[in-house]
């Protein structure tokens, strides 16, 4: 218990810090360090509310107990005892509530991310399927009130995308959308496929943390820029002038692509975010694996080629096979619906993470 309280304690000095640092008129001209502090002080408000209702159940519980040592009235010991369960039950409640918020969180969680979908086994149907989980993550990221920006986009022959590239910027967004990363596989009759017969197509989805300058320090004597036109949508204006650009990143043979915005400088700053993003992200899923080696984890192995979710369409399902949690609603997950799989998966997360804490 002392050592419980010590941590609570530490969390109540730095939430008093926080609240004077908010209102320090230097702090207040740096806009980056105050957006910092604010998300802070908002994660440390939810975690000091349960902290100050812990410590009054501490006290309700030893002044109900002392009660109950001296009372000599039948009905007010009844009384008093009934008040002690009802005590020690929220205690235990709040008990694992606490442990689950003291969990250390990823660093990486609170930023911005780069979200890349790209078609694989299947022919046109795995192009049509991208397309179908794009439309998914902008509805579930509308939803959230979350900003998304087009980086690159690939058309399928036959409708869909080959890939799409898109960044996601708000509040928390990599903690939240990063279980999304790993092979998607759908199971359907197609369109075009006139015997009825059932088809297996599948795409892949990589969630990255958005790398800042200072996770990666990116050498552009190492980057090779070539420049050309644009294809697909985006209108006769990128069609005319070459302000696509591919950057090669000479080191690791990484290449990016940016097609979408309206200048060749603009489509040079997305494709060296991208570029910083993913070496960055090839580093992380090296520690990704190595700690789910080490806590056997079902959810976060930093593998990309691991198969993580099957969309059954005849029987309106969706399992997530890390977890084998299966839906039945399909169509309001393709919808966008995806808070529910999200919410299991963190869960889950932080169970592993809290017994690999304990032992």
């Amino acid at each position: 218990m002392r050592h419980w309280m010590d941590k609570l304690v530490a969390i109540e000095d730095r939430y008093r810090e926080v609240n004077q640092l908010i209102v320090d008129p230097g702090v207040i001209s740096d806009s980056k360090r105050y957006a910092g502090l604010m998300r802070e002080y908002k994660e440390l408000g939810a975690l000091v509310k349960l902290i100050v209702e812990f410590k009054t159940l501490l006290q309700n519980h030893t002044s109900t107990k002392e009660l109950l040592a001296v009372e000599t009235d039948p009905d007010m010991k009844e009384m008093a005892k009934e008040e002690l369960e009802a005590i020690e039950a929220r205690r235990e409640t709040l008990e694992e509530e606490l442990k689950m918020a003291l969990i250390p969180k990823d660093p990486e969680d609170a930023k911005d991310c780069i979200v890349e979908l790209r078609a694989g086994t299947g022919g046109d149907e795995a192009s049509i399927f991208v397309g179908d989980l794009f439309r998914m993550y902008s509805k579930y990221i509308e939803t959230k009130g979350w900003t998304m920006e087009i980086a690159n986009v690939s058309e399928g022959t036959a409708g869909g995308f080959k890939e799409v590239i898109f960044t996601v910027s708000g509040d928390n967004i990599y903690g939240t959308l990063k279980y999304e990363s790993g092979v998607h596989r759908v199971q359907r009759v197609p369109a075009t496929e006139s015997q009825g017969r059932i088809h297996t197509s599948a795409a892949t989805v990589a969630v990255m943390p958005e790398a800042d300058e200072v996770d990666v320090v990116l050498n552009l004597v190492d980057v090779k820029k070539d420049t050309y036109r644009a294809s697909g949508a985006g209108g006769q204006h990128v069609n005319k002038t070459e302000s696509a650009v591919r950057l090669t990143h000479l080191p690791t043979g990484v290449v990016v692509e940016c097609q979408d915005g309206r200048s060749q400088h603009q489509n040079y700053e997305k494709a060296l975010m991208v570029l910083r993003s993913r070496l960055y992200e090839a580093e992380l899923a090296k520690k990704h694996q190595e700690r789910a080696a080490e806590r056997k984890s079902l959810v976060s192995t930093g593998d990309r080629s691991a198969k993580i979710r099957t969309y059954n369409y005849p029987q309106g399902r969706v399992t997530d096979h890390r977890i084998n949690l299966t839906l039945y609603n399909l169509q309001a997950i393709i919808d966008g619906d995806i808070q529910e799989i999200i919410d299991a998966l963190k869960m889950t997360e932080n169970a592993e993470k809290l017994k690999a804490g304990q032992s």
